[in-house]
């Protein structure tokens, strides 16, 4: 009897741990935020500023349904973005980064597949880095990469300052992969956003057409506020 209820008193710590951890990731509270910064000050989270902008990111593009769409509404509210482009979605979509490009919007490097960085070897990572940056660079100037998943290490980063690119994640990520919600992604960025905010978002078959759904919130809602 003793041992089972020791059982179910670590059983209940290690799941009030566990929430407290999904909390604090979900809230991304600043203190956090700059704790990283801190940590590696070469990896961009957010900008220290007054006015009034922002950078919005979308991984995981091309999608030959969606991109168009959010082009649309970047368009129609007058705002860039940085696309994040997976190269293996590329092929038979190199008219959307023309798009991209041509509208005055970045293209970042995100690898050539939708899988966590962090798993690769260095060795793998590199060729990765190599061979996307090659299909990215015939679009224009690539500077900004985003690893898969968001993970990294100070190999990483010495490999990715090796080839040129700045390491750019962010500071306001209502995690749309995982909480396949558009109303839950619109809500949590206007909770969240602030002058010098990094907002994450995705692109790609449902993701996208949460993002688009959640644009259509955003945005008029930033314009109001008088953010560019």
């Amino acid at each position: 009897m003793i041992a089972f209820r020791i059982l179910i008193s670590v059983s209940i710590s290690a799941l009030i741990l566990t929430l407290l951890f999904i909390l604090l990731v979900l809230l991304q509270p600043e203190w956090l935020m700059a704790r990283l910064s801190a940590r590696s000050p070469e990896v961009i989270y957010s900008i220290n500023t007054d006015q009034p902008v922002v950078a919005l990111t979308i991984d995981d593009g091309p999608d030959e349904t969606y991109s168009p769409k959010i082009l649309d509404l970047l368009e129609k509210y007058q705002a860039h973005a940085t696309f994040f482009i997976i190269t293996d979605h590329v092929p038979g979509n190199e008219d959307i980064l023309q798009r991209m490009v041509e509208e005055e919007h970045e293209i970042g490097n995100h690898l050539t597949e939708d899988e966590p960085s962090i798993k690769l070897t260095n060795l793998q990572f590199e060729q990765e880095l190599i061979q996307s940056d090659q299909i990215l660079s015939q679009f224009g100037e690539v500077v900004w990469m985003r690893p898969g998943s968001g993970w990294f290490n100070d190999e990483m980063l010495e490999t990715i300052d090796k080839h040129g690119y700045q390491l750019a994640l962010g500071s306001v990520y209502p995690y749309d992969p995982q909480i396949g919600l558009a109303w839950y992604s619109a809500k949590y960025v206007l909770w969240k956003v602030k002058p010098g905010a990094v907002i994450v978002l995705h692109d790609y078959e449902d993701r996208g057409k949460r993002t688009v759904e959640a644009l259509n919130e955003i945005l008029p809602e930033l314009t109001e506020r008088g953010y560019q």
